[in-house]
Formats: C-alpha cells, sequence, structure tokens
C-alpha cells in the first residue's frame, strides 16, 4: 500500500501521528480487558470539556500519575496523592476528576470482589455484540448510551453523562462508528 494514503475517519485526518496510530489501532477495537475498560472510562470522564487529542496526548503522563491504572492502587488514593496530582502538569488538575477517578477505582475494585466481570458489565447492555453506526452519521448520544450511564451513575460513578459514554463506547469497540470511506470499516465489518 506505499504510496497510497489511507483514508480515516475525519476526527483522525491531518498531521497528527499519535491521533491517527489511536484511530488506526485501538478506536473501535472490541476491548474485554476489564482494567482497560476501566481506564478508558476513567480517560473518557477527564476528556469532559476538553478534546481527546488533548487526553491521548496526556494519556501516558495519567498512566504515570494514576500508578498505570490499577485500580487496587487507585482506589488507595488519599487526601495526599490528591494533593500530588493536583501539582502534577501532565495530567488534568481538576479535583472533582480527580476524585471521580479513584472513586471509579474503588467501585471497580467493589464490583470485582463482589465476583462481577467490569467486562461482562459493559459489555451486558448490547449482549456481547458490537453496535454498527450507519458510517454517515455519529450520534453524541443514544438512548443506549443513556441506559449504560444511568446505571453507572446508580453505582456512583462520576463524570459517566450519556454523551460521555457514548464516546466511551466508541473507544472500547462496543460500538463501530468508523466512516464510511474509512479503511478501518472496511477491515472490521469485512
Amino acid at each position: 500500500m506505499a504510496g497510497k494514503e489511507l483514508h480515516r475517519c475525519t476526527w483522525a485526518q491531518g498531521d497528527d501521528a499519535l491521533m491517527a496510530r489511536y484511530h488506526d489501532e485501538e478506536w473501535g477495537v472490541p476491548q474485554h480487558d476489564p482494567r482497560m475498560l476501566w481506564e478508558m472510562l476513567v480517560l473518557e470522564g477527564f476528556q469532559a470539556g476538553l478534546s481527546w487529542r488533548t487526553i491521548l496526548h496526556k494519556r501516558e503522563a495519567f498512566r504515570k500519575a494514576f500508578a498505570g491504572f490499577d485500580p487496587d492502587k487507585v482506589a488507595r488514593f488519599g487526601e495526599k496523592q490528591v494533593a500530588k496530582l493536583l501539582e502534577d502538569p501532565g495530567i488534568i488538575r481538576s479535583r472533582a476528576k480527580i476524585e471521580a477517578a479513584i472513586g471509579a477505582a474503588r467501585i471497580y475494585c467493589g464490583m470485582r470482589d463482589a465476583g462481577e466481570s467490569f467486562d461482562a458489565f459493559c459489555w451486558s447492555f448490547t449482549d456481547g455484540k458490537v453496535i454498527v453506526g450507519d458510517g454517515r452519521h455519529v450520534p453524541v448520544s443514544t438512548p443506549k448510551s443513556e441506559e449504560i450511564s444511568k446505571e453507572l451513575k446508580r453505582r456512583g460513578f462520576k463524570f459517566v453523562g450519556p454523551v460521555i459514554v457514548y464516546a466511551w463506547m466508541q473507544a472500547v469497540g462496543i460500538v463501530d462508528d468508523h466512516a464510511v470511506d474509512c479503511f478501518r470499516r472496511r477491515e472490521t465489518l469485512g
């Protein structure tokens, strides 16, 4: 395919190699690692009011700051760690979002300790199936993202409104919203 440029979804076009790689290798790929599903939910929460580009470029700093997104370690964060995170220029320094991430780790660990797989929980809303968008119109939220958002909130998660949840669903492959003319749509749908 040398010399031929790949056509990507509009948001991944341009000269940002990190965005292109994220689009090509991660976005829309069905994710079943419970820890990674949780990490992406937390990162989508940090995105609220910002662009994914900002979060993606800070992702490694987030991973360092949040102990590799190890839920057991993050669940034990207290005020000392919160204060340290609020001083970290590599991440989004929002107390509400930081505390939401710590709370999400505690909820995740509680679910796991009660025998509930976060992977099974996340995919239960679609009976384990990928929702395939039409490739032309990409909604910002759907009745399904509203349903998942409501359940996440009921369980105590924060920064999980229907728009954030839909972006997360796309990111982890619960939804495949690659554009009709995107090379990844052809690859994922055959």
